[in-house]
């Protein structure tokens, strides 16, 4: 451990602080590869890289950001222990970096981290770590993590807002371009709380002005777009904590900073708008449609965002096709290249940043894939309490390839009705409006739930 390193204070994210890293962080990092995909290369017109950082120590690009931190700490720094708030994959770094250099820490986690992540980090921590869960957000899980450094003088590990932190994760950016041989055409990368991104994009931007930046946000926390747009990060009102790994409602100051300064652009969203309409209708950097993808051109730098639907079902895609094991912030990255309109033969790097996945989760992220792909719909349907009622609804309303997957019943009126929940599978989208059509025509009154209304919210 090197005690005579600069602290937070007055130490700068740069690429000289992102190369002194890669050595530092070598005892616990695995230099992970850098894959070719043919399929999504074939797909997109270019050529497709992977960097697997779901092969990483811990599972996560985390563990580089979090080592590093810490190998920076003096003795008496260390001296009260560590404390950190993750949603799960900067924990697992943390934790193993205290079992490592025999530190004790206090991890905050939300409440609705993944038991699959809580386990993984009690079992990298061991006796060293003890494991808090608080709050359902990462905010509420830093804000309880802050405190505790208030009032115990322990050491604050934080997730991305630090330069030591953002230098850590910034060093899979030396290993791509080792691994590739140049600086690669486009990069895309995940954005949760702008770490990851603030350090590749400031080591690449380094090597070159052409390289073309991409963040992507899941569409239910897009807290980067808004602090652009805003001048400044903002927090969020609320955000979809689905994609736990990249759902932060404040984007750090640092990851927002370097952004800023290398003049991103943002698509439109409803969060963008929001804040635009605070700001009496203008906006701090440039908004662009998401009508048509984006053409990338060299040094552009761009944040896009993707559904949360679309990103499971990338999920399924990279599991099904080339056995790889994606979280959902895992997945952000491929995901975005829907969003993109790519130079042809473009040597492209996506992060794979996770691979901390429940399995138990695997059911939801089926559900909302078929959503996505307008496979899966919901009605409420008024069936007649009268024998013959559901046979008749499969005989006039079902098509020959529908489904029913969810029947029950929501309520009875009185003892002539009841209201029944209806989940049915298409065989494909188009079969929707047919559905439609036959039930128009039925003697049953049928009403579709919209997804994301209250009532599709809370019945489904």
């Amino acid at each position: 451990m090197d005690n005579s390193q600069p602290t937070a204070s007055d130490q700068q994210l740069s690429a000289d602080a992102i190369e002194a890293a890669v050595e530092r962080i070598s005892p616990a990092v695995t230099r992970t590869p850098l894959e070719a995909v043919p399929r999504i290369s074939e797909a997109y017109g270019a050529r497709i890289h992977v960097k697997r950082e779901d092969l990483q120590t811990v599972r996560s690009y985390k563990i580089r950001g979090a080592y590093n931190t810490m190998s920076l700490l003096s003795e008496d720094e260390l001296a009260p222990g560590v404390v950190a708030a993750s949603a799960g994959n900067h924990a697992q770094g943390v934790a193993y970096a205290c079992r490592t250099m025999k530190v004790p820490g206090r991890i905050y986690v939300p409440t609705t981290t993944p038991k699959q992540k809580r386990d993984r980090i009690r079992w990298h921590g061991g006796e060293f770590v003890e494991l808090i869960a608080v709050g359902d957000t990462y905010d509420a899980a830093a804000a309880a993590a802050q405190d505790d450094v208030i009032r115990t003088g322990a050491a604050w590990i934080h997730a991305f807002d630090d330069p030591r932190t953002a230098a850590g994760q910034g060093t899979s950016a030396v290993e791509i371009v080792e691994q590739l041989g140049r600086v690669p055409d486009v990069v895309v990368l995940p954005v949760g709380g702008g770490g990851c991104l603030a350090g590749i994009a400031t080591y690449l931007r380094s090597k070159s002005d052409d390289v073309a930046i991409i963040g992507v946000e899941p569409h239910g926390a897009a807290s980067l777009s808004a602090a652009l747009v805003a001048g400044g990060p903002v927090t969020l009102d609320a955000i979809d904590p689905f994609v736990d790994g990249a759902a932060v409602k404040r984007i750090g100051a640092l990851g927002h900073r370097v952004l800023a300064s290398m003049g991103a652009t943002v698509a439109d969203h409803p969060e963008v708008r929001r804040q635009v309409a605070r700001q009496g209708g203008t906006s701090h950097v440039p908004v662009l449609s998401v009508d048509d993808p984006l053409v990338v051109t060299p040094g552009t730098t761009h944040i896009t965002h993707v559904d949360e639907g679309a990103i499971c079902s990338e999920m399924l895609d990279l599991y099904q096709n080339e056995g790889i094991i994606a979280e959902p912030a895992g997945a952000l990255a491929v995901t975005g290249l829907s969003r993109l309109s790519l130079p042809a033969d473009a040597d492209v790097v996506c992060l794979i940043s996770g691979g901390n996945n429940d399995v138990s989760r695997y059911n939801e992220i089926i559900e909302r894939s078929l959503v996505h792909k307008g496979l899966k719909h919901y009605f409420l349907v008024d069936f007649p309490q009268e024998p013959g009622a559901l046979r008749r609804f499969l005989d006039e309303v079902l098509g020959p390839d529908d489904d029913i997957t969810v029947f029950e019943y929501v309520k009875r009126n009185n003892r002539e009705t009841g209201a029944a929940l209806v989940g049915i599978e298409l065989g494909s989208p188009e079969g929707l409006a047919d559905l439609m059509e036959r039930m128009s025509h039925s003697r049953l009154n049928c009403e579709r739930l919209e997804p994301g209304s209250s009532a599709y919210n809370y019945l489904t």
